[in-house]
């Protein structure tokens, strides 16, 4: 039997279990695109990268404190603008109207008394983290799938018949140690318990036992993993809910692999099991913001993102062979590149390679409104034959880049900058 465990509107449970005045009042946390990276000014910015979980990505975060002014009122010509959007909100905001990726401009319209709380993520990892240990402490195999998402699997530890009296011993233990409200899901299949979960909210705990007669229902789009393309096909093809899938096996197994796997997910019979770690395939970042004409300001930018990208990368000691590129424009214009570097990673051939792609498909005359590079295709994961053409130089940048990641965990990521950063 699997056991989904989600805690309820994290971020706000996270402020409550530290402020318990925030507790049964309207609260939403917010957030807006975190440009500190790109200060001249050094702000002692650190990373937070030992979670783990599918979904659970790196951050980068400084002490300095953070306010409702500070981040998210912008003042424009003397005009006082609120900017930013709601992550996650409280049930006593949701009554009033606000939800999650709502401007939060708008939800202080909905909801006049709303408190609104700066993101705090590493609050958030650590908790994430602590509760982690909690439940492996209780369940013999269990996966972080996100933040605030858990697999577990009981099987061959708790009797069938006595599955949901431990979860809801799980849940109190889980309320009374942390102060942490959490919603359990149950089933005999994984993704089942996941999207139980969603009937169990808030803090409730719901088993399925029936999974054919659970799902007959249920709109395509509750099902974990069907997004807004899925669901045009699906539609395309007459089936609007769960239950419309069961007969058309055939259409699905014709899909292949991933219409195959969707097809028995639904039905409970895909036997997928807990992963106790998946490793990282990728390192990415992306950053939103006003339209900027400047091309060497964006320029500047991308090279501090890489920057940030060669400390997570050096730190889990991997080596990547494809950069990625893309830059978001007005107007909805887009340009974007992909490219194979087989040679040892280091921080100066990175920057190098982004720089020559930047050079080749920046816009001049569009102002940049997104940011996004990555770096995937490791070779510890993908074993493929480095060029061995400026091998001596290209370990010599290497053992560089390691020297430059022990200072940096020591005295924060921008204690060293090239000179284009602060310029």
């Amino acid at each position: 039997m699997f056991l989904h465990i989600d805690i309820d509107s994290f971020f706000v449970s996270a402020h409550r279990s530290v402020e318990p005045k925030y507790k049964d009042i309207p609260v939403a946390v917010g957030s807006r695109s975190n440009l500190e990276i790109f200060r001249k000014k050094r702000s002692n910015l650190r990373l937070m990268n030992d979670n783990s979980g599918a979904f659970v990505t790196p951050v980068f975060y400084s002490n300095e404190e953070k306010t409702f002014e500070s981040v998210f009122i912008d003042n424009i010509n003397g005009q006082r603008k609120i900017r930013g959007i709601v992550t996650t909100a409280s049930y006593e905001a949701r009554a009033y109207g606000v939800q999650t990726g709502m401007p939060l401009a708008q939800a202080l319209q909905l909801c006049p008394i709303l408190i609104v709380i700066p993101s705090h993520y590493p609050l958030y990892h650590k908790l994430s983290s602590l509760l982690r240990e909690f439940i492996q402490s209780r369940i013999p195999r269990v996966e972080q799938f996100s933040i605030d998402e858990f697999f577990g699997d009981v099987s061959g530890w708790i009797r069938d018949e006595d599955v949901y009296e431990f979860a809801a011993l799980l849940q109190e233990q889980i309320k009374s140690e942390f102060d942490i409200p959490v919603s359990i899901g149950i089933s005999r299949a994984k993704w089942i318990a996941k999207m139980a979960t969603e009937d169990a909210k808030p803090y409730g705990v719901y088993e399925v036992k029936d999974i054919l007669r659970y799902v007959q229902n249920v709109p395509i789009a509750e099902f974990p993993g069907i997004g807004k393309a899925l669901q045009k096909r699906l539609k395309n093809n007459m089936i609007n809910t769960l239950g419309d899938i069961q007969s058309r096996k055939s259409l699905f197994y014709s899909w292949g692999k991933p219409g195959m796997q969707l097809y028995n997910r639904v039905f409970g019979i895909d036997n997928e099991v807990i992963e106790d770690s998946t490793p990282r395939k990728s390192v990415g970042i992306s950053r939103t913001f006003d339209p900027i004409f400047d091309t060497l300001e964006v320029k500047r930018m991308m090279l501090i993102m890489a920057r940030n990208i060669t400390h997570i990368i050096m730190q889990l000691g991997v080596n990547p062979t494809t950069y990625y590129l893309k830059i978001n424009y007005q107007y909805n214009v887009r340009v974007k590149r992909s490219f194979r570097v087989d040679k040892l990673f280091s921080e100066h051939l990175f920057k190098y390679e982004l720089s020559c792609q930047y050079d080749a498909i920046h816009h001049k005359l569009l102002g940049a409104v997104k940011l996004s590079i990555s770096a995937a295709n490791f070779t510890s994961i993908n074993r493929r034959t480095l060029s061995l053409l400026d091998l001596c130089a290209d370990r010599k940048q290497q053992m560089l880049s390691k020297s430059v990641l022990e200072l940096r965990k020591k005295y924060g990521l921008d204690i060293l900058k090239d000179a284009i950063e602060i310029i």
